[in-house]
């Protein structure tokens, strides 16, 4: 009997002994605007061990200790003058050092802060990591990861890598691309459905079914050799329920609804609503937007720093060019402020596109920075990704009006843009992971397809193409995500199709392919299209989309013709963009042409015209 007392007492004290897993951030940069920063330290039993730094220029400013033992949240000040190198923490009880822990203190890279975001200049590629390209097999399963690899399920995981994606770097340089949008590679150890990437169970750690941290710093240092940029999706409203601070909750306000898993209602009107209900507001921007997400509290203070905090901290890690950020409005709207303004007063040239998915112009608006609110909110967001000019297209291109153009639905949104502060900024898209492709949405008409790629590649803003769209992807499975997010043709060894070889092709796929690459290389230095002004003119029956984009010292004129015969169009209307006579490039047919008074358009057909060449 006293043997077994013993063993009980030894068995108590090993699992009373304090251990440290983990501290969140695991480094910082010297010369930072951001230089306090709150450390969230976890391990087994440590809420009695007080933290100490003996290295100049650091100091701890606070230790926070809360609910759970398992917690200690330490805030440090960074001097801008200190020297970068291991910062050792050291944790104390009753004066005696129980753990020690290196804090490394990097030497930030020149002009980080400096860096240029992704702009109207550059045409973006999303990708959907998983269902790309499979360039490594063998971590295609990992001990460590609950779901396995299944092609053969539509919404399992199928091996797509960070290898697959840098395999084929200069195919996506040879379509004209100068910037990739990954949906999110962090961890996303889910029993199923993991991946997509929206259920984080770790954003500090790239999910080792894609590679590694080192393995995603290869990727943007190859891609910046071909002048393409990195834009990473971040999560700022929810997480995965595997996550280590959901499993061990530090705070009884760490989640919203923590006990009764509340469901969001998804009407985002209720955040300018004046005649909705407090309790209506926060079941939006409270609710969890899944079962398996847990909605993460941005008012509790710690949450916010860990969540900004982050965000800093892969920008200076990977060297990014931008954030996407995943279901902007679902966030506390205070919190949503202090991190867009927070990340442009650190990166001012840098660039954030928020997700609103709506086709409300002035629910969109709202967010975006400059704008003018009734309720005097102020948010500084740069850009957002602009639904409804996807809608209104996809309307004119779909539908049949015997009385009018259908072109005047577009026509018509594009009116909207005076809700904006910035329209030139917004993220135009024919679609994108969440929707239903392209080209299933126009019925497969080649033309409407050909007529839309000219549009997102001239009109305002800038241009998000989806993988696949330059291969006619479709769903035939309305709001299927499998099929939405199928695989690259040639993604994976054997498959019957390549994108990259053009084996198994068809002559539609073919010309895909090259009509839309053509338009983006050209768009690469066509820089009235990046900065110059937009002028529309109203279509009239003979369904005739007309519009240019100008400034003083260049011009080009986008003709649409969405008409099944041709048509002769009477330039006059015209007159005070261009003159009696000229010469262009007709850039889609590799051919100069004099105009005079008249111009014959193909039947459904685009043309966009140089007046500088």
């Amino acid at each position: 009997m006293k043997k077994t007392v013993q063993y009980i007492f030894i068995f108590i004290s090993l699992n009373l002994h304090a251990q440290i897993e983990r501290i969140d951030p695991p480094n910082w940069w010297v010369g930072m605007r951001t230089k306090q920063i709150t450390l969230l330290v976890y391990g087994s039993a440590i809420q009695d061990l007080e933290p100490s730094i003996n290295y100049s220029g650091v100091k701890i400013l606070k230790t926070e200790k809360v609910e759970s033992p398992n917690y200690l949240f330490v805030t440090i000040d960074i001097d801008s003058n200190t020297i970068p190198g291991d910062a050792k923490i050291e944790f104390k009880k009753n004066g005696k050092t129980k753990i020690t822990k290196s804090f490394p203190l990097l030497n930030r890279e020149k002009n980080s802060a400096n860096r240029i975001g992704f702009s109207t200049k550059d045409a973006i590629l999303l990708i959907v990591p998983d269902r790309f390209a499979n360039g490594n097999p063998k971590n295609d399963n990992t001990p460590k990861s609950i779901e396995k690899a299944n092609r053969n399920d539509e919404s399992g995981r199928h091996g797509g890598d960070i290898q697959g994606i840098i395999n084929h770097l200069d195919y996506i340089q040879s379509l004209g691309y100068t910037q990739i949008w990954n949906t999110p590679l962090v961890e996303n150890n889910m029993p199923n459905y993991s991946y997509h990437g929206y259920a984080a169970t770790d954003f500090y750690k790239i999910d080792e079914r894609f590679g590694t941290n080192e393995e995603f710093k290869t990727l943007v240092s190859e891609a910046k050799k071909r002048n393409i940029g990195l834009i990473w999706d971040v999560v700022l409203n929810h997480c995965g329920s595997q996550y280590y601070f959901i499993k061990d909750v530090p705070t009884k306000d760490w989640m919203n609804f923590q006990d009764s898993k509340k469901r969001t209602n998804h009407i985002k009107s209720t955040l300018l609503d004046p005649y909705a209900t407090i309790q209506d507001r926060e079941e939006y921007t409270n609710g969890w937007f899944d079962g398996h997400m847990p909605d993460l509290n941005q008012k509790n203070p710690l949450v916010a720093s860990y969540l900004t905090q982050n965000t800093i901290w892969w920008i200076e890690y990977a060297n990014l060019s931008g954030f996407r950020e995943d279901t902007f409005s679902y966030a506390d709207k205070d919190f949503l402020s202090n991190w867009t303004k927070t990340i442009m007063d650190e990166y001012p040239n840098f660039n954030i596109v928020g997700e609103e998915m709506t086709n409300v112009t002035e629910l969109s608006a709202y967010w975006q920075k400059d704008k003018i609110n009734a309720d005097g909110y102020r948010c500084f967001l740069p850009t957002l990704m602009d639904f409804s000019l996807t809608d209104n297209l996809i309307k004119s291109l779909s539908t049949n009006n015997d009385w009018e153009s259908t072109w005047k639905e577009f026509y018509k949104g594009m009116g909207q843009d005076y809700h904006y502060a910035n329209p030139n900024n917004l993220l135009i898209f024919p679609d994108n992971h969440d929707m239903d492709r392209f080209y299933t949405r126009i019925k497969n008409d080649f033309e409407s397809w050909k007529l839309g790629m000219t549009l997102y590649t001239t009109m305002r803003g800038i241009p998000q193409l989806y993988y696949g769209t330059e291969l006619l992807f479709t769903n035939e499975k309305a709001g299927n995500d499998g099929q939405r997010r199928a695989d690259l043709f040639g993604g994976w060894e054997g498959d019957t199709k390549n994108a990259i070889t053009e084996k198994g092709l068809d002559a539609k796929e073919l010309e895909a392919q090259k009509y839309l690459s053509k338009l983006l290389n050209w768009r690469k230095t066509a820089t009235v299209i990046h900065n110059g002004k937009f002028i529309h003119y109203a279509p009239e029956k003979n369904d005739v989309y007309v519009y240019f984009r100008y400034n003083e010292n260049q011009k080009v004129m986008v003709i649409l013709n969405k008409n099944k015969e041709k048509v002769l169009l009477d330039m006059k209307k015209y007159y005070k963009m261009i003159p009696e006579t000229f010469t262009a490039k007709d850039i889609i047919n590799d051919r100069e042409i004099t105009i005079q008074k008249t111009l014959e358009i193909a039947p459904r057909s685009a043309l966009i015209l140089d007046l500088n060449k």
